[in-house]
């Protein structure tokens, strides 16, 4: 709701300006009839236009929704191992601060311009969540209340097969609550970023999707390598060819990957675990090396193989 005074302060400043121009063409004075009316004109328009992308900006934050799956959980230990997994190689890089997913990052600290606060959530406090609530969520980025979360409609977290999100779920399910839960809404929009939502100039995330999602066999092969690639947030810097970052996108500017085809194995497996390339380079903190690192030593083997064997750009 209080983004609504965003567009209503707009519309005022437009109906304060409209008021004084058409008292300003009332005047005696030349100078000031067609000076103060002109001027008033001018910036009443400027203020329309913004009052308008504001009004967009905010039906494009709240038009995002998708259905609630209807499931429940198993919650094996092979899930909830498998989950583990995939929450401490991806999820955590946003969702562990001081405690494990816990939450409390604020993603939006990381962007270039001010378009908003976006606080990770804690997932140690989903007790009151179903199963589908919680898979809508990573799928879809939508939750309980119906809320865009839109950081994670930016990430490929939406890829995750169906078993992988319902192992993360079964993990999380599995996690002592922890931390403080997380404010309701968890994303606060700025001006700023209604206004450039609504002139299209922020993404409004992956499509919405009902779709079923398989993953192949779970090997250390480019096979497995891929459909890795495909949830892990590689591309969102490095491009979609993994030839590198292109302006435009949302930083970091990723380099082309194709370099890993230079390094053995045991190099790559060094420098996800390390942060050291074969070269003696350190990694720049804008990779998450150590998130990426965490990957079993054949998933890491299965992205290396896909990396290796990518086609010459």
């Amino acid at each position: 709701m209080f983004a609504l005074l965003y567009p209503a302060t707009s519309l005022l400043i437009t109906s304060i300006l409209s008021w004084s121009g058409l008292r300003a063409w009332r005047a005696e004075s030349r100078l000031l009839k067609w000076g103060g009316a002109g001027l008033a004109a001018l910036l009443s328009t400027i203020t329309a236009i913004v009052s308008v992308m504001l009004i967009v900006g905010l039906l494009k934050a709240h038009s995002r929704s998708a259905p609630t799956a209807v499931m429940k959980v198993e919650g094996s230990p092979e899930q909830i191992r498998r989950g583990q997994e995939i929450t401490d190689s991806f999820c955590s890089a946003c969702h562990t601060k001081t405690g494990t997913l816990t939450g409390g990052v604020d993603i939006g600290e990381h962007f270039p311009v001010n378009v908003g606060s976006f606080v990770s959530s804690n997932l140690t406090h989903l007790g009151s969540w179903t199963d589908g609530d919680i898979f809508s969520a990573i799928r879809n980025g939508v939750d309980r209340d119906g809320h865009w979360l839109i950081v994670m409609t930016i990430t490929n977290a939406s890829r995750l097969s169906d078993e992988d999100t319902r192992s993360v779920i079964a993990y999380l399910r599995s996690l002592p609550p922890s931390g403080q839960p997380t404010p309701n809404p968890p994303d606060r929009i700025s001006a700023l970023g209604l206004l450039m939502l609504g002139a299209g100039m922020l993404p409004m995330g992956k499509p919405v999707s009902t779709a079923v999602i398989t993953a192949p066999a779970k090997s250390p092969t480019a096979k497995y390598g891929e459909y890795i690639i495909s949830w892990q947030d590689c591309r969102e810097c490095h491009g979609k060819d993994l030839t590198g970052g292109v302006p435009g996108q949302l930083p970091p500017l990723g380099p082309d990957l194709h370099f890993v085809k230079e390094w053995k194995f045991e190099e790559f497996l060094t420098a996800m675990r390390t942060g050291v390339d074969p070269n003696g380079h350190e990694i720049g903190k804008q990779m998450p090396w150590q998130v990426v690192g965490r990957m079993s030593n054949d998933d890491l083997r299965a992205l290396y193989e896909y990396l290796a064997h990518l086609p010459n750009a």
